[in-house]
């Protein structure tokens, strides 16, 4: 489910750690180690936004029992519509046993804000949306999803307040936090078919810890590809970020053989330009270019056809 692109952020992010940790001489855990408390922050973070979703159309519910409970409860008190809490789709969500599980390992109940529920509940329901929603009167696959998209796209991901809430639950939603909403889309569609303890795929886990172990284990001699374009910049201003993209590049061209150059060019490029200096996509570009094609030339890029991989 993860990407290859948010696997290279997070493989990024490791090595940055470990580079600048190392550098101090510090005591720090193995980097394999935090590689996987990467996946399981994403994991995490797509778990809670499915339990956050549904305590929302719960909530419908238990706004109906508070109502009902009211010393002199009013007609409209006691006719408040629980067709959402009832709804299939939420049912297939919370009957999921592989999604139960994940509650019970992550326990998003401890970290829900029940007062951003209720905002988020009140106001769903004076929407147009949620009133033709409520309307049909026969159950509807395409309803509730409708009604879910609107919620987790309207009231959960276009929602200030909620993305505040996320941003300070979850430190890798500004990384994760495009993929995750993709993820959650897709679970609307299909709940119940999602392996939550195989967050990542068996065939990119293994991509990711070829490639942290490969610049890691290969340090000294990636730096030699690298080092000697270096000539016209103070090593001293090159930002770690840099050198440590820099590696996994030449670490693509080398030991990656299904990997177009040009993908690996192009995606440590953006990388630059999104986590490091605003000269860093340019930087990166021209050593990482130019690498590839003294490589190309001595006939030692050793790439097969991706297609037939």
């Amino acid at each position: 489910m993860i990407s290859r692109r948010n696997i290279r952020v997070k493989v990024m992010q490791t090595l940055y750690a470990w580079s600048a940790e190392s550098a101090e001489n510090s005591k720090i855990p193995s980097p394999s180690k935090v590689l996987d408390q990467h996946f399981s922050q994403t994991r995490s973070l797509f778990v809670y936004q499915i339990y956050f979703l549904t305590q929302v159309a719960r909530y419908a519910e238990k706004d109906a029992h508070k109502k009902a409970s009211k010393y002199i409860p009013s007609a409209t008190d006691l006719n408040v519509n629980t067709k959402l809490a009832g709804s299939n789709l939420l049912w297939q969500m919370l009957e999921d046993k592989q999604l139960e599980e994940q509650f019970k390992k992550d326990k998003p109940e401890h970290q829900i804000d029940e007062e951003l529920v209720k905002k988020i509940y009140n106001q769903l329901v004076k929407t147009s949306e949620y009133h033709h929603y409520i309307s049909i009167n026969q159950q509807s696959k395409q309803e509730d999803r409708k009604i879910f998209e609107f919620i987790l796209n309207d009231y959960m991901l276009g929602n200030e307040d909620f993305i505040a809430h996320i941003e300070e639950l979850f430190s890798n939603w500004n990384d994760d936090g495009e993929m995750v909403a993709q993820l959650l889309q897709n679970y609307i569609y299909k709940p119940g078919t999602v392996k939550f303890s195989e967050i990542i795929s068996a065939d990119k886990l293994q991509f990711a810890q070829q490639l942290l172990a490969t610049v890691i284990d290969k340090n000294e001699y990636l730096l030699e590809f690298i080092t000697p374009r270096l000539k016209n910049w103070d090593p001293e201003r090159i930002a770690l970020l840099d050198m440590v993209i820099m590696k996994m590049g030449v670490a693509e061209f080398l030991y990656f053989e299904t990997i177009p150059p040009k993908v690996t060019i192009n995606e440590y490029i953006d990388l630059a330009k999104e986590y490091s200096t605003a000269q860093s996509g340019h930087f990166v570009n021209g050593i990482l270019d130019n690498i590839h094609k003294e490589l190309v030339q001595q006939g030692r890029l050793k790439k097969t056809d991706y297609k037939k991989a």
